[in-house]
């Protein structure tokens, strides 16, 4: 089976973020909740820090050093289509 990651991450605005998946899927997520904790601190405060997000080795990643689990992403809201492939 092929990992899914994420191929490419596009800010959507309102902490919503459009999600290009390595099996093509795209899928949108809404991360207001999961950004909890100090080290997302400016960027719950400041939306212009979250538009900056990027993508790195597969993970979402600010400046300053926060990032998200990949598979919470993938994962965490309407599942992609089944397609027999697995996220790690």
């Amino acid at each position: 089976m092929k990992l899914v990651r994420i191929r490419e991450a596009k800010p959507l605005g309102n902490y919503r973020v459009q999600l290009t998946l390595t099996n093509d899927q795209i899928v949108e997520r809404d991360l207001g909740a999961m950004l909890r904790g100090p080290i997302f601190s400016e960027i719950r405060s400041d939306e212009t820090q979250f538009m900056q997000l990027r993508v790195e080795d597969g993970t979402l990643v600010w400046p300053g050093g926060a990032d998200l689990c990949p598979d919470m992403l993938i994962w965490g809201g309407l599942p992609p289509a089944d397609t027999g492939v697995v996220a790690t």
